[in-house]
């Protein structure tokens, strides 16, 4: 039986959400020896319009590199859960930043709001740095990626000099998965 896992990380731009696919994606492939692609949209704005990553990690070649059937679907905002929730599986997730989706659909689904947002600001002083915690929550609440991977591949991707704040992120945003799990 093969094996092929959808991602989805939606919001709006600026919210490092393209980024977040790419470590993911990189993650998979590079360090955790998986196949996996990657691809993104976004609104003409460069913020404030949505923006979207798609990842799809599987142990066979990928011979379709967009999402059809939602494994997990992240929710920055309100309007991107209204638009992409009837895209998730049956016994998919659904994780959303409760801070800023307060109406979450109903399905057969698993729904997961958290504070990923205010995490970020509260634990590591900078809401800059949400995408990294939604990170650390996907890979605690799937185990899709392994969590030594990620984190190699956030150091890869990551500015110079914020290396440390970041990891901190990744790992309060695990910290919440198990909370949560």
């Amino acid at each position: 039986m093969s094996f092929r896992y959808e991602f989805r990380l939606s919001g709006s731009g600026g919210q490092g959400l393209i980024l977040a696919g790419k470590i993911l994606a990189e993650a998979a492939a590079i360090f955790d020896g998986k196949n996996a692609t990657q691809s993104q949209s976004y609104g003409p704005e460069a913020r404030g319009g949505s923006s979207r990553s798609e990842v799809i990690v599987s142990d066979e070649e990928i011979d379709y590199p967009k999402a059809v059937n939602i494994d997990l679907l992240l929710c920055f905002t309100q309007e991107a859960c209204d638009k992409y929730c009837t895209d998730i599986k049956d016994n998919g997730i659904l994780l959303v930043d409760k801070n800023y989706v307060t109406k979450t659909p109903k399905g057969r689904f698993k729904v997961y709001s958290l504070p990923i947002t205010e995490i970020a600001e509260t634990k590591i002083g900078k809401a800059l740095v949400a995408n990294i915690v939604a990170l650390g929550v996907i890979t605690g609440l799937t185990g899709i990626i392994s969590q030594q991977a990620v984190e190699s591949a956030i150091l890869s991707r990551v500015p110079k000099g914020t290396e440390e704040l970041n990891l901190k992120a990744f790992n309060a945003g695990i910290e919440l998965a198990q909370q949560a799990g």
